[in-house]
């Protein structure tokens, strides 16, 4: 087993449900799609993509494992490891259980009369996995095949990776609908700071995988967390690495006073909407780009 008792018995008291007998992968419902069951808002992947909330599913097939340390990071990132030294469970596996683990966490709403009963009917078949719940999804071995999995089954899939893979990432087949590459620093001084990276060439691993973004069919996105004090400077070399990268969209989205995060940050640290906007719309002059759409509930922005 990948992770102690301990361990997980902490995360699933925060909603995670593990997978798996060697317990790497795990789903969690996703706020938004409790949200949407409710008729009561949806995620911005929603209103920027057309991904519905209610139907997505939220996992990860490496919850252990990952290069960085974020301070912003809302998960706990004490159990974290960089190198997978284990065996590991099955694609369809892992698919299959996450799928029913979510079915578990949402049969309550059947019975509950504010529930849009055909969005609770609808999401017990999940149309879209948001591979993005903890850890980094290139760090599990068989990850062409967790898509090739999903593709097979009608899926649509967005994949969150934070860029330190730019080897796997470069042979990543099939594509994910959406691949979205994290870069939450204009330089590597900044990089180091406030990604925390635990393995050696971090940030030119980052920018390697950035100079394959333009290489991919799929839809890309470069996602940034702006953390106030930490990472909110520098707009230019954003906008640099952005105009050299060239994806499809840029979320620039405000970090969140929540979860383990809290240990390392204060409240100060959550940028204002104003400020967040004022940043977006700043890189945005800068690569030529712009502001196309935004979520003030989730306080992101998104640059075309």
């Amino acid at each position: 087993m990948l992770l102690s008792d301990p361990a997980i018995t902490s995360l699933e008291k925060k909603g995670y449900r593990f997978v798996g007998s060697k317990k790497h992968a795990a789903a969690k419902v996703c706020h938004w799609t409790k949200k949407s069951i409710m008729d009561d808002g949806v995620c911005y992947k929603e209103k920027f993509y057309g991904i519905e909330s209610h139907r997505c599913l939220q996992m990860s097939p490496s919850i252990p494992f990952c290069h960085h340390k974020c301070l912003f990071c809302w998960r706990d990132i004490s159990i974290t490891s960089t190198t997978w030294k284990d065996e590991f469970d099955d694609p369809g596996e892992i698919i299959d259980e996450c799928i029913k683990a979510q079915r578990k966490l949402l049969v309550g709403y059947f019975g509950n009369p504010g529930a849009n009963q055909k969005k609770i009917s609808e999401a017990q078949d999940p149309t879209n996995a948001a591979i993005s719940l903890a850890g980094e999804p290139l760090l599990y071995p068989p990850i062409n095949q967790l898509l090739e999995e999903y593709k097979k089954r009608h899926f649509t899939t967005f994949l969150v990776s934070n860029g330190l893979s730019p080897d796997k990432l470069g042979k990543l087949n099939p594509e994910p609908t959406q691949l979205y590459l994290s870069l939450d620093a204009p330089n590597p001084e900044i990089y180091k700071k406030i990604c925390d990276p635990q393995v050696k060439d971090g940030w030119d691993n980052l920018n390697q995988s950035l100079d394959l973004l333009s290489s991919f069919n799929c839809r890309t996105v470069i996602r940034m967390t702006s953390v106030a004090g930490y990472n909110m400077t520098h707009p230019e070399e954003y906008a640099r690495i952005i105009e050299r990268s060239n994806p499809d969209f840029v979320e620039i989205k405000a970090y969140m006073y929540v979860g383990s995060s809290r240990d390392r940050l204060t409240f100060d640290n959550m940028p204002r909407s104003k400020d967040l906007e004022s940043f977006a719309q700043e890189i945005a002059s800068l690569c030529g780009r712009e502001i196309v759409d935004k979520s003030s509930e989730s306080r992101v922005v998104l640059l075309s």
